[in-house]
C-alpha cells in the first residue's frame, strides 16, 4: 500500500467523522443551525411531561418552531417553555398551546390551533394560552383505577348474589320468601282462579257489564244523559252568568231595582202607600172599607136590590109614568 492511498483513506475517515458530527449536532439543535431567529414565547404548564429542547412546535401538523429552552417557575409553581417560532408565522392571541404526544413511543411536541380568523397576533414575548392534555401515564393511571373500581363493583354483585357466608343472597332469599309463602301464594292464585272464572260466567256486576251487552248498552246511554245533563247544567249557569251580568250592569228591571237609586226609592214609595191603602181598608175607613167591613150597609144594599127586584115584578102592563111612580114607592 503506498502513501497515497492511506492518504486517501485518511481523507475519507476525516469526512466520515465530520459528517457523523454535523449529523448529531443538527440533531441535537433541532436543525436550526442556519435558520434565521424568531421570535419567543412562553407557554406555561403544570408539567412538562418529557418536553425538552429541541423538541418541535407545530400547528395543524406543519413545523413552525421549536422548544428553545425548559425551566421552572418557582413564583408561579409550574414548568415553562420558551419557544421560538419562526418569523414568517404569526400566531393568533387566543390560539391555545398542549403538549402532544407523537404515537406510543414517539417523542412530545407543542401543538398550537389555528385560533380565531380576526384575533390580533401574539406579540414577541406574550404568553400563549395552554391546555392540558392527558399523556400515556395518566391514561393508564385511570385504566388502573376504572379496573380497581369495575372489580370492586363485580365483588359486590357477586357478594349479592351468592352472599357473604353468613347471610344469603338474593337468589337464596327469594327461594326462602316463596318456601314461608307457599301457602299464601296457592290461596291467592286460587282467589284469582275463583274471580276470572266468576267473571267468565257473568257473575256479579262487574262480570255483567264484561258479558251482558244490554248492560253495557244502558251503561252508555246513563253516560250519554249524564253528558247531556252536564251540557244543560252548563247552559244554564251560562245564562245566570248572563243575567248576573245584565243586573250587575244596571240592565233590565231588576238591575233597575237594584242598581238605580230613583227605582228602588219609587218602589218603597208604592209599597209604601199600599200598605197605608191596605191598613186603610182593614180599618174600614174609605167607602171601600165600609163596604168590606160594615154588614149592614151590605144588608141595605141587598134589601134594596130585592125591593128593585118585587117592583119590576109588578110593573106588569103599566105605563113609562105610573111604572117609575112605583119603582120609586117601592125603593123610598
Amino acid at each position: 500500500m503506498n502513501n497515497s492511498q492511506q492518504t486517501i483513506r485518511v481523507g475519507l475517515f476525516f469526512l466520515l467523522g465530520l459528517a457523523l458530527t454535523w449529523v448529531t449536532f443538527a440533531t441535537l439543535s433541532g436543525g436550526n443551525i442556519f435558520k434565521t431567529e424568531g421570535y419567543k414565547l412562553i407557554a406555561g404548564f403544570e408539567s412538562l411531561k418529557e418536553l425538552k429542547k429541541g423538541d418541535e412546535v407545530r400547528m395543524a401538523g406543519v413545523t413552525i418552531g421549536s422548544v428553545q429552552e425548559t425551566h421552572l417557575d418557582l413564583a408561579h409553581r409550574r414548568a415553562e417553555a420558551v419557544l421560538l417560532i419562526d418569523p414568517g408565522v404569526q400566531i393568533a392571541s387566543d390560539a391555545t398551546a398542549s403538549i402532544v404526544m407523537a404515537g406510543i413511543i414517539g417523542t412530545n411536541y407543542i401543538g398550537v390551533d389555528l385560533g380565531s380568523p380576526g384575533a390580533a397576533p401574539l406579540q414577541p414575548g406574550a404568553e400563549i394560552h395552554t391546555h392540558v392534555t392527558p399523556d400515556i401515564n395518566t391514561i393508564m393511571t385511570e385504566l388502573g383505577n376504572l379496573g380497581q373500581k369495575l372489580d370492586g363493583a363485580f365483588s359486590s354483585f357477586t357478594t349479592a348474589i351468592n352472599g357473604d357466608g353468613k347471610t344469603g343472597g338474593i337468589f337464596q332469599k327469594l327461594d326462602k320468601v316463596i318456601t314461608e309463602n307457599s301457602a299464601k301464594v296457592t290461596a291467592t292464585m286460587t282467589n284469582v282462579q275463583e274471580i276470572t272464572t266468576k267473571l267468565n260466567n257473568g257473575e256479579g256486576t262487574l262480570g255483567k257489564l264484561i258479558n251482558d251487552p244490554a248492560l253495557h248498552d244502558e251503561l252508555v246511554a246513563a253516560v250519554s244523559e249524564i253528558k247531556s245533563t252536564a251540557a244543560e247544567a252548563k247552559t244554564f249557569v251560562t245564562d245566570a252568568q248572563a243575567v248576573m251580568a245584565q243586573v250587575k250592569s244596571g240592565k233590565g228591571t231588576l238591575g233597575a231595582l237594584v242598581y238605580d237609586e230613583t227605582a228602588a226609592n219609587n218602589l218603597k214609595a208604592s209599597v209604601a202607600n199600599i200598605r197605608a191603602v191596605s191598613d186603610k181598608l182593614a180599618k174600614g175607613e174609605g167607602t171601600l172599607g165600609k163596604l168590606i167591613n160594615d154588614d149592614s150597609l151590605y144588608n141595605t144594599a141587598q134589601n134594596t136590590l130585592k125591593k128593585a127586584d118585587r117592583a119590576i115584578d109588578g110593573l106588569g102592563d103599566t105605563g113609562p109614568i105610573t111604572a117609575v111612580g112605583i119603582v120609586a114607592n117601592s125603593l123610598f
